[in-house]
């Protein structure tokens, strides 16, 4: 199988002894009810298996929808999965999940790790001093119209937040991104409306600490890159004028392959049940 075959969107790679191991949204079950998330696996990042159901919901699991963008890290020989779930009574939040192995299964691991009270989306995960912090968006859809960027600190263990959640910046003081267009007609939002998600951090060679992040653009979804010279979470975030993916395609991670070499994937095109994951060099 191909990349071009793997209809999925919010891709994530693990790269774990000598695999590739890819995670994301199903795009079949995106916009509606859902039922679990997979794994493609690949040694060379061009020909892969699957995919292998790590993680299919159980009758008495009360969350059915927006089983988005999970992401899969290997912590002391465990590896967790962090994603968004919501339902039809219930706001979208970021959870964890736990396996022995990164095929899977699955099960639950925390409760809500993001505010009860707040719509939140795409969880995910940064290390750094012995400290967990968890990166998210804070959703339009609870009247946040600039579009944050929050980060909350995590457990050891990864079961709960122990901090007040933190904005780190908005997209709408940002240069590149744009109000949204479909903001009136779907969800009935009057005026300028953004949004930001996907993030991920990568800590580079001098310690400043680089966040690709998307949002809307003036030529649909793309994916910019911001950096924090002070190596802290907190920032001051400086945001780079050049875009690391200008047009109709986002939502990704960065990752080192066997060889060192700095690539980022994300879904594209960002159209619905058409959308597969590419690679491309950072």
């Amino acid at each position: 199988m191909k990349l071009n075959d793997i209809r999925i969107r919010d891709p994530f790679i693990l790269p774990h002894e000598g695999m590739y191991y890819l995670y994301g949204t199903r795009s079949a079950e995106c916009w509606g009810k859902a039922e679990g998330f997979d794994c493609y696996y690949s040694r060379d990042l061009e020909d892969w298996e699957g995919p292998v159901e790590i993680f299919r919901r159980q009758p008495d699991f009360p969350l059915d929808e927006n089983y988005w963008a999970p992401e899969c890290y290997a912590i002391d020989g465990r590896f967790y999965l962090l994603t968004t779930f919501g339902g039809e009574q219930v706001k979208k939040g970021v959870y964890a999940l736990v396996s022995n192995s990164p095929l899977g299964p699955f099960v639950p691991h925390s409760g809500r790790l993001t505010p009860e009270d707040w719509t939140c989306i795409d969880g995910s995960l940064f290390q750094k001093g012995g400290h967990n912090y968890l990166l998210f968006s804070h959703s339009f859809e609870d009247g946040v119209l600039e579009g944050d960027m929050c980060c909350v600190k995590l457990s050891a263990d990864l079961k709960e937040r122990i901090s007040e959640p933190e904005v780190l910046f908005s997209a709408s003081e940002v240069p590149w991104p744009k109000p949204f267009p479909w903001a009136r007609e779907e969800f009935g939002i009057e005026g300028d409306c953004y949004f930001t998600d996907g993030p991920f951090v990568l800590e580079g060679e001098n310690g400043a600490l680089h966040l690709y992040w998307s949002s809307w653009c003036t030529n649909g979804y793309a994916v910019g890159e911001a950096v924090s010279e002070s190596g802290k979470i907190a920032g001051p975030w400086k945001h780079l004028d050049r875009l690391i993916f200008p047009e109709n395609g986002g939502h990704g991670m960065a990752f080192r392959r066997m060889d060192g070499r700095l690539l980022y994937t994300l879904h594209y095109p960002n159209d619905k049940y058409r959308e597969h994951p590419i690679f491309i060099e950072i």
